[in-house]
């Protein structure tokens, strides 16, 4: 996976399935879970056996089955995973996917070819790349003629309104998924993903946050977000949120102004990092909200949290003044 692509169908940000042709087997809403999808062998509905995903009756008519989903945040889909994971003798044979860019809901003109008719398997996951770079604000999932699909993810960049943001009233969390921010790299995420660390809401649990394994050695754990647009930054929120006997002992920001640079370049010292928030104290399960103890350096493309010398972090959110 290409660093800093997040699924923008997820429920994590915002995605929800609006309509489907027919989910007599299993609800359309499981398409978007964030959880992998499971298998319990002896369940059953009164519809039938009880199956992680979406699945439609058998079709005896002509024609195939679809479903809507309204993106959590509008962007550029690069890889779509259309999972069949446990649908063995019920996947669909093929499936394609299509995309709209509108204020509302789409209707039948609106809709662009986004991967072409492709043969799906059964039980994996099936990888795409996407074959349009426009910005999409929905996708369809088409599945001939019919059966289950798992989880579609729709892997790609978020294309946020710049001129909705500088026009926000409330102050922008410029870290954010949701506003374009990009989890780039981290030197560990044993127990929890990168990508957790800018995604919108709260966790509901330690699984759900940015969590390194314990260091035995010297040295400290980071990560570095690109924000969504170059900004002045004015509050910075580090949260322990769920994290008790796990969370950082302290805490460190640095920033840069680099916005061609290249992750690698980010990592290996090639840029220039100025310290925005001196090594600061943490607690357990709270929020540490920094104004006052910022350092102003100028307008910022990227920020690095270091946290010594290691642990988990629920949240990191960025506010700033767009300067762009």
């Amino acid at each position: 996976m290409l660093p800093g692509l997040i699924d923008l169908a997820s429920e994590l940000v915002g995605g929800s399935v609006i309509a489907a042709s027919d989910e007599f087997f299993a609800s359309k809403d499981n398409l978007i879970l964030a959880a992998a999808p499971i298998f319990i062998p002896d369940k059953y509905t009164e519809r039938g056996k009880w199956m992680d995903g979406w699945e439609t009756r058998r079709k005896r008519t002509p024609g195939h089955d679809w479903c809507i989903i309204k993106l959590g945040t509008p962007g550029i889909a690069r890889i779509l995973n259309v999972d069949t994971s446990h649908f063995l003798g019920n996947f669909p044979a093929h499936c394609s996917v299509d995309g709209a860019d509108v204020n509302g809901e789409p209707d039948d003109t609106d809709w662009i070819p986004v991967l072409r008719k492709s043969r799906l398997e059964a039980g994996r996951q099936n990888i795409f790349d996407g074959e349009n770079p426009g910005r999409l604000t929905h996708v369809r999932l088409n599945i001939f003629p019919d059966g289950g699909v798992a989880r579609l993810r729709v892997f790609g960049d978020v294309v946020p309104d710049i001129e909705k943001l500088k026009s926000s009233l409330e102050p922008v969390d410029v870290a954010s998924v949701i506003n374009g921010g990009r989890a780039l790299a981290a030197s560990d995420e044993f127990f929890g993903s990168l990508q957790n660390l800018i995604l919108p809401g709260r966790p509901i649990n330690m699984g759900g946050g940015w969590e390194t394994r314990r260091r035995r050695g010297l040295g400290y754990d980071w990560i570095i977000i690109q924000l969504g647009v170059a900004s002045l930054i004015q509050q910075i929120s580090v949260e322990t949120e769920h994290y008790k006997g796990n969370y950082p002992d302290l805490c460190s920001i640095d920033a840069c102004f680099a916005p061609d640079a290249l992750a690698q370049n980010l990592i290996t010292g090639k840029v220039a990092w100025r310290e925005i928030l001196p090594a600061s104290k943490l607690e357990a399960d709270a929020v540490r909200v920094f104004e006052s103890e910022l350092t102003p350096t100028g307008p910022a493309t990227h920020v690095r949290l270091n946290i010594y010398p290691d642990g988990g972090i629920s949240r990191l959110r960025v506010f700033g003044k767009i300067v762009e």
